[in-house]
């Protein structure tokens, strides 16, 4: 079966209906919101290579990805204004996720390689995915013309927010934000097996582009078009930039 067309896809989506009270709880992720979101992406996550290696690695993760211009995160925050506002739910993406990755290990190895090797000395099987990362960005290229570098690569809810539309919103404020800085195309890469997620990307019009065996899994990469997607606008009044 040949690609979908990735703008043909897109066109055949309805817009995306914005509830303002939804978007006023999504803001920017800074540094101080990394344990919050390390607990949130552990929780989602357990069983994948970043969750096994602890919440101390995925602090530090995070702390540098927020240090990083390529990366873009956005976390949804509930409660009274003030600093006992609590988060619920993040989007973590990236402008470019192969130099981004490459500038953090630069960055920030001496943080990031002894919590690592900790992680991976309690939970010894994720040592040949550590290994095997580096496949990622070959493997996850589309089969075809398309120069794809923005990546959304992980989002994390708190359950009890499952069918309230949070996460619709968070996406669409990273797919904004990317089509406000330049970027035409996203891609999203996930388990074939997963059926919730393939049918959320494809009810946003995302389309398949090839699929790859990574970490013992089949996975499907998709990509959308922002520049035809009607539920996605260069981002000038949301309240997370």
């Amino acid at each position: 079966m040949s690609p979908e067309d990735p703008s043909h896809a897109a066109a055949q989506v309805r817009p995306f209906e914005v509830d303002p009270a939804v978007m006023a709880n999504i803001r920017a992720m800074q540094f101080h919101d990394a344990p919050e979101v390390a607990r949130l992406h552990e929780a989602a996550m357990g069983n994948s290579l970043w969750a096994r290696l602890g919440p101390a690695f995925l602090t530090q993760l995070y702390q540098a990805l927020v240090n990083n211009p390529r990366f873009l995160g956005f976390v949804y925050e509930e409660g009274p204004l003030g600093p006992g506002r609590r988060i619920r739910g993040f989007i973590a993406g990236s402008q470019d996720t192969e130099r981004m990755f490459a500038e953090v290990r630069k960055a920030a190895w001496f943080l990031l390689l002894p919590t690592a090797l900790s992680g991976a000395l309690r939970h010894p099987q994720a040592i040949p995915k550590l290994l095997e990362t580096a496949r990622y960005f070959r493997q996850s290229a589309p089969a075809d013309e398309l120069d794809v570098r923005s990546e959304s690569l992980f989002c994390s809810f708190e359950p009890d927010l499952r069918g309230k539309r949070v996460s619709g919103h968070i996406n669409k404020v990273l797919f904004d934000d990317l089509l406000a800085r330049g970027h035409r195309w996203v891609k999203i890469t996930t388990e074939v097996s997963n059926e919730g997620a393939n049918r959320q990307l494809r009810s946003w019009g995302f389309a398949e582009r090839g699929r790859f065996r990574f970490y013992g899994k089949e996975m499907v990469l998709y990509v959308l078009d922002l520049q035809h997607s009607p539920r996605v606008e260069p981002l000038t009044r949301h309240p997370a930039v």
